[in-house]
């Protein structure tokens, strides 16, 4: 027994010397740099992913939204490469349909989640609009999400980090991610068109085309019945918050709806 042991033990020595996997140091050292959230924000399924990624030269070092500017730089000089510049993303709800804007269809008696309420159709007779049972905010791992007692979902953009988790959880697809700096924005995600709006919510875009004219480079467009910003371009002009009938294009200030 004493020799199968010892014969065991140089197998295990003999192995580890040969098929012993050595890891880049440098892995260890920018992981250690970054959050260690692991929000799959960047892409990867978490920090030591990304990591290595970066260290093999796969994945760009500024791609970590709760890091920011500050942890891509110091991966940067680490690493020896040079980082760009990236756009603060924060999240944004798509809906300004509360329970106080929005005509409720019946009355839903299940687990409180959205994804369980949406597949039975939801509560609200508009079926783009937000379910409010908080799927979203319990994905985010930084609660940047509030449910408020409207049963909306809102953003804080100030705590957001730009993960895209709540964008992957909605059943409804109805929350983007945004440049932090834009603020004139359509919280309506419903393409039925402007009779079916106003009979569900009055909070809802009725697909009157004000809004695309009063801005300039077709910052907004439309999407059949529906207005969609387009943040690649400047509106110049806030305008279309001010005409806007149906009351659902915002301005917003540092992402918080005025």
């Amino acid at each position: 027994m004493a020799g199968t042991g010892l014969a065991c033990a140089l197998v295990l020595v003999i192995a580890d010397r040969f098929f012993a996997v050595h890891e880049d140091p440098r892995i260890e050292a920018v992981a250690a740099l970054l959050p260690g959230i692991n929000c799959g924000g960047c892409g990867f399924a978490g920090c030591s992913d990304y990591a290595r990624a970066m260290v093999a030269g796969e994945a760009a070092v500024n791609l970590c939204g709760p890091g920011g500017a500050e942890t891509s730089h110091k991966v940067a000089a680490m690493l020896g490469v040079e980082a760009s510049a990236r756009q603060r993303m924060v999240a944004l709800v798509l809906c300004g349909g509360d329970a106080s804007k929005t005509t409720r269809k019946s009355r839903y008696n299940g687990v409180a989640d959205c994804v369980a309420a949406h597949s039975v159709g939801g509560d609200k007779l508009c079926r783009y609009g937000c379910l409010g049972y908080g799927s979203c905010a319990r994905a985010c791992p930084v609660d940047a999400i509030e449910i408020t007692a409207g049963r909306l979902a809102v953003v804080h953009p100030d705590i957001c980090i730009g993960c895209g988790n709540c964008v992957r959880t909605c059943p409804r697809s109805l929350i983007r991610m945004a440049p932090d700096s834009r603020t004139l924005h359509v919280i309506c995600s419903s393409k039925d068109k402007g009779p079916v709006v106003k009979k569900a919510c009055s909070v809802g875009c009725i697909g009157c085309t004000i809004c695309t004219k009063l801005v300039k480079n077709e910052a907004i467009k439309m999407e059949g019945a529906l207005a969609v910003v387009d943040y690649t371009r400047d509106p110049e002009s806030d305008a279309a918050a001010e005409k806007c009938p149906g009351h659902c294009i915002v301005l917003t200030k540092a992402g918080v709806a005025s």
